[in-house]
């Protein structure tokens, strides 16, 4: 819907919705997506000969690394940006905040945490039906093959944040202003504290304040708190009929700001042109290790430039240092991590004679 020569964020996170509050969510459908592309191209690089996990033991592999992720990225998430999740406890199912992953909160820097230590694991090797071990193997080489087939998953978890409607970007034209056309308003602002407070929701004008409050009273019942009567204002915005819909945005549109899609941005860098810098690096057989570095390189770089187009967390009590957000000082670790891991993995290379060099899709050759 075009408010403003801005576009309205009107998605759902539900592909299928079963009952209120259940159904088949993008972001998990986006997870186990990006698993199985994951899965089929460790398929395709183990049958040409490229990495030295057995095409067999692809499926075990792939278990780790999901492990991996999902738990490493929910602890790192809890860890570095909401530690009220340890000490979160309800009546209902799953009762422990840190379990409640369909309410979100996954951190990449963990995941990818998790990933590294899974790949530790899988270099170990697995014991087929006789008790002997198959596909053991440098964790550098497993390192460098997971982070081949990691950029398509990352890119669809930011398409997935897109669609959520979270991790805004910054404001480039308050409610009410003329837009261009490419920013995006999203109506979850809503649920943000103010920004006097710490939070993403702008400042409004008196007469915008007392339009919106009539907006929510059509939506409000007796017993309903604000963020209740949001959710079911969005809820009527995303699946409701589509007269009504209209209706609503026109009325709506206003109130809220345009911002930066930077979920956008981040799932091109991500995904785009991280997986096309780590392929063209790899056209050659490279020490074990090399393309793993580059990895943490080239996506703690993409983390740092696109975040400056993207809000730190709202609920952290300094949201900048130095001028960088948190998830930008964890990529600027990261970078560095790279580089001395690059280094490494050169050198030691260079100490053997000759040189172990794994990969290189265009020489379609496993051991060069």
């Amino acid at each position: 819907m075009l408010v403003l020569a801005s576009w309205l964020h009107d998605l759902g996170p539900f592909a299928v919705k079963f009952t209120d509050g259940f159904g088949l969510r993008w972001y998990g459908i986006s997870y186990v997506t990006g698993f199985l592309l994951a899965y089929l191209l460790l398929r395709l690089l183990s049958a040409r000969g490229l990495i030295l996990i057995p095409r067999e033991r692809i499926g075990d592999a792939m278990t780790w690394v999901i492990l991996g992720v999902i738990v490493g990225g929910r602890l790192g998430y809890a860890i570095f940006y909401e530690p009220r999740l340890f000490v979160m406890f309800s009546d209902s199912f799953p009762w422990w905040g840190l379990l409640a992953l369909n309410k979100g909160g996954m951190a990449s820097h963990g995941g990818i945490a998790g990933v590294i230590i899974a790949c530790w694991r899988v270099s170990r090797g697995f014991k087929d039906e006789h008790g002997r071990v198959v596909g053991r193997c440098s964790m550098l080489h497993v390192l460098d093959a997971m982070a081949i087939v990691t950029p398509p998953g990352l890119c669809l978890g930011r398409l997935a944040n897109f669609v959520n409607g979270e991790l805004l970007g910054k404001i480039v034209a308050m409610p009410g202003e003329p837009a261009p056309w490419w920013t995006v308003r999203f109506p979850q602002e809503l649920l943000s504290p103010p920004m006097s407070d710490g939070g993403h929701a702008p400042p409004l004008s008196a007469d915008q304040q007392h339009a919106l409050a009539a907006l929510l009273r059509k939506f409000s019942l007796p017993s309903d708190k604000l963020d209740d009567a949001i959710h079911r204002m969005l809820e009527t915005l995303q699946s409701g009929p589509g007269e009504t819909r209209q209706r609503l945005a026109a009325e709506l549109g206003p109130l809220i700001s345009s911002r930066h899609p930077s979920q956008l941005y981040q799932a091109f860098a991500e995904g785009i042109i991280l997986f096309v810098g780590l392929a063209w690096i790899w056209r050659k057989p490279r020490a074990p290790g090399v393309i793993g570095a580059w990895f943490l390189i080239l996506y703690g770089i993409m983390r740092v430039i696109t975040e400056f187009w993207r809000l730190p967390d709202a609920q952290l009590a300094v949201q900048r240092i130095a001028g960088l957000s948190r998830g930008q000082w964890l990529s600027v670790l990261m970078v560095f991590a790279g580089v001395i891991m690059l280094w490494a993995c050169v050198a030691a290379s260079r100490r053997v004679s000759p040189p172990v060099l794994l990969g290189g899709w265009a020489t379609r050759k496993g051991v060069s």
